[in-house]
């Protein structure tokens, strides 16, 4: 993992078309501005995780165990 500082306003570059900029911080919060084209999408890590467990078939014996959760 590449670890990386910025502050307020700087942004960092991921190949030639990404751009993340902080945009605020407060307190322990980090407000980040993404720039990407449209093809590529981006979501949150959770939201992410949630499209992926629909796109994913669940086996026979998984829906028991997922309801009872």
């Amino acid at each position: 993992m590449l670890v990386l500082s910025r502050h307020r306003d700087e942004s960092i570059m991921i190949g030639d078309n990404i751009v993340i900029t902080v945009v605020d911080i407060r307190g322990d919060k980090v407000r980040l501005g993404i720039q990407a084209p449209t093809e590529i999408p981006v979501h949150r890590q959770e939201v992410y995780e949630a499209i992926q467990r629909e796109r994913t078939p669940q086996k026979p014996g998984d829906q028991a165990a997922s309801a009872s959760s």
